[in-house]
Formats: C-alpha cells, sequence, structure tokens
C-alpha cells in the first residue's frame, strides 16, 4: 500500500492563511492528502474572517485550534508551504519547500478576505491535481 504524502501549511500565527489552506485541501483530497497546519506564534484562537469565509463554501474551522510548529511537524511532511508571512521552517533534506505569497487577513473584515480565500483555494486545487496525479 502506497504512503499517503504529507502537506504542512506555515503561517506566524496559524489562525488564517494556513487553517484555510488546510481545509481547503483536506477537503479537495479526501483524506488521500494528509494535512497539518502550525505557526511559529501560534494565535488563541482561527480569524473570525477567515472562518467566515469558509462558511459561506460550507466549510467550519471554527473549532481549529492554532498549533506551534515543531520540528517534528516539519520532518514529517513531504511538502512545506509558507504562506508568504516571512515564517521560516527547519530544512531538511528530500522536503518541498514552497512559499505562497498571500496578503494577510489579521485585522481584515470577510470582504477583504474572500479573495485571498479565492486565491488559496486555486492553489491547493493545484497542489491537490499535482500530488494525486503525480
Amino acid at each position: 500500500m502506497a504512503r499517503t504524502p504529507e502537506v504542512l501549511f506555515v503561517c506566524v500565527h496559524n489562525a488564517g492563511r494556513s487553517q484555510m489552506a488546510a481545509a481547503l485541501l483536506q477537503h479537495y483530497s479526501l483524506g488521500r492528502i494528509a494535512v497539518r497546519s502550525a505557526g511559529s506564534e501560534p494565535a488563541e484562537k482561527v480569524n473570525p474572517a477567515a472562518a467566515a469565509a469558509l462558511a459561506e463554501w460550507g466549510l467550519d474551522i471554527t473549532a481549529e485550534v492554532p498549533s506551534k510548529l515543531s520540528t517534528e511537524d516539519v520532518e514529517a511532511s513531504d511538502v512545506v508551504i509558507t504562506m508568504g508571512c516571512g515564517d521560516t521552517c527547519p530544512v531538511f533534506p528530500g522536503k518541498r519547500y514552497l512559499d505562497w505569497p498571500l496578503e494577510d487577513p489579521a485585522g481584515q473584515g470577510v470582504d477583504a478576505v474572500r479573495p485571498i480565500r479565492d486565491e488559496i483555494d486555486r492553489r491547493v486545487r493545484g497542489l491537490v491535481a499535482e500530488i494525486l496525479d503525480a
């Protein structure tokens, strides 16, 4: 049986971009990709505007809890994606590292977060196709 590929989304607070990306990847991969998200300075809760933007598509991230980035998270992942937030990850040979330069949804309303959600959605769809069709 083939091993399930693992993807880690990293953003400083793990409250907006990385949470949206993780939820979308879980949704589109239907369990065929293991998904994690973390941050170097996790917030206390998920960004409410990010949660509202995903709720418009029927995805609920309100129960998610931002988590601290660990070396083990990076080591276990096949693909590590930073969200344009300047966070850095430990580098391990054989891992694929990507940076998606995305606007920060912190402090913004849902109207401003929708385009960020849409861009994450576009990138996640491409990632799913790339990983599962490889």
